[in-house]
């Protein structure tokens, strides 16, 4: 016997918004959050959604990636953007928050909708008799990881985020870089940046000398081989960089028919080819400071970074190998996932993703088809970036413009071809709404 009720584990912002979503769609939803009897090393409150790093929730300027989102989720009724709106500070271009007092409205929200009952306790299990939504975040407990890598497998599974940074296409100066994949094998996959003996030592000092990011306690994490930032690379000596991510072998520069002292290979990101990932450049340096030094690799002189890199804790799925585009589990549709969980980075791309679940959750009670928001949208685009990557390089992402599909014409004007961006997912957005009858 199944349950008649939408159960959702994890009280965060993703939890809190897929929870609102599935209760809005007339589902009985009961709710799990394990603080406070079960504290987290970050959290310092009970409140739900309490948002624990910074009170930014990004760039509140509406024809930006992020602006876009949350104007989606406006549209979609969202209790994450309407209590944020609510309770927003003086921040600039950014949408910031009071923390206090946007989780103490959210959890006051949830507690006082008619179709959601709160339970504060810690779940171990993942539950076979419900239609559940699994959201709790990138410090889910280990009994909670523990069911989810005997789900998913325990190689779907990380705890540890190595994200390199990721280059929007038009900003790469092509007449720098050639393409070609490694002793020519295969069709030629990678742009290549590639450097003398010079310029690699100028770029190897700044490198090492430039300002990095001080984990927090909770994140005090020994690296892995797999993820050791580009920095502490740089720190074991100056070669060891070009016996690594910068190996020039096998490679040869056809301007100089040789091959190059050392090459930084950028890898597609998506089918679009609108963006590209630095491959094996997971760092800790600063926003700042990675703009600075990453700018001296040949081509990349006015790179625009699209995601910044990062090494920081996190728990999250293989979501190409596991999840349909519904956020379903592929191996137990009863299952949805949400939040960092699915790789997304962001605490509006949590919310968002949450919501997501919630809908279809509700739906699913309701015995409705189950959704899946426009490509062209910012929903959309994150959503299929999540589900279609290659599985074998996957690593979390936020929203973000080079994930969007391109536009019918080339526009040169960056203003004018994010505005059409906006127009179009706006657009798309309110049809899928309105085609689906969504809240």
């Amino acid at each position: 016997m199944m349950r008649d009720d939408v159960v959702v584990i994890g009280g965060g912002l993703a939890g809190s918004e897929a929870a609102w979503q599935a209760a809005e769609c007339g589902a009985k939803v009961t709710l799990y959050e394990m603080r406070p009897m079960q504290w987290t090393a970050a959290h310092k409150t009970s409140h739900l959604a309490e948002i624990v790093c910074s009170n930014s929730l990004g760039s509140a300027d509406p024809i930006s990636a992020p602006g876009i989102l949350k104007a989606e989720m406006r549209l979609l009724n969202s209790l994450v953007m309407r209590v944020a709106d609510e309770s927003k500070v003086p921040a600039g271009m950014a949408l910031a928050v009071d923390r206090e007092i946007f989780a103490s409205a959210v959890t006051c929200e949830l507690e006082s909708h008619p179709n959601i009952r709160i339970i504060r306790e810690e779940i171990r299990e993942i539950p076979t008799d419900a239609v559940c939504i699994v959201a709790t975040g990138p410090l889910t407990s280990h009994s909670m990881a523990q069911a989810l890598a005997a789900l998913t497998h325990k190689e779907n599974l990380a705890f540890f985020d190595a994200i390199s940074p990721v280059i929007d296409a038009e900003s790469i100066d092509m007449n720098k870089v050639f393409r070609a994949s490694r002793y020519g094998k295969g069709s030629p996959d990678y742009l290549n940046c590639p450097m003398d003996a010079e310029t690699y030592a100028a770029f190897y000092e700044a490198l090492k000398a430039a300002e990095r990011v001080q984990a927090k306690d909770f994140e005090q994490i020994p690296y892995f081989e797999g993820c050791i930032p580009v920095e502490v690379m740089a720190d074991r000596g100056k070669q060891t960089l070009t016996f690594g991510p910068m190996k020039p072998v096998g490679l040869v520069d056809p301007c100089t028919d040789r091959q190059p002292y050392a090459v930084l290979q950028l890898r597609a990101e998506n089918r679009h080819g609108s963006c590209y990932n630095m491959v094996g450049f997971q760092t800790k340096l600063t926003y700042p400071e990675q703009k600075r030094v990453f700018r001296m690799i040949p081509g990349l002189e006015r790179a625009e970074f699209l995601r910044f890199g990062s090494v920081h804790r996190n728990t999250f799925v293989n979501a190409p190998a596991l999840l349909r585009k519904t956020l379903q589990l592929k191996m137990r549709g009863t299952t949805f996932l949400a939040g960092c969980l699915v790789g997304v980075e962001g605490y509006v791309e949590s919310a968002a993703t949450g919501g997501l679940a919630g809908i279809n959750a509700g739906r699913a009670m309701a015995d409705l088809p189950l959704v899946t928001p426009p490509l062209a949208t910012a929903h959309g685009a994150l959503v299929h970036y999540i589900t279609t990557s290659d599985p074998r390089h996957f690593q979390p992402m936020n929203t973000n413009l080079g994930l969007f599909p391109p536009l019918p014409e080339r526009i040169r004007d960056k203003e004018r071809k994010r505005r059409m961006i906006h127009q179009r997912a706006m657009d798309e957005c309110q049809a899928w709404k309105k085609q689906f009858s969504l809240s």
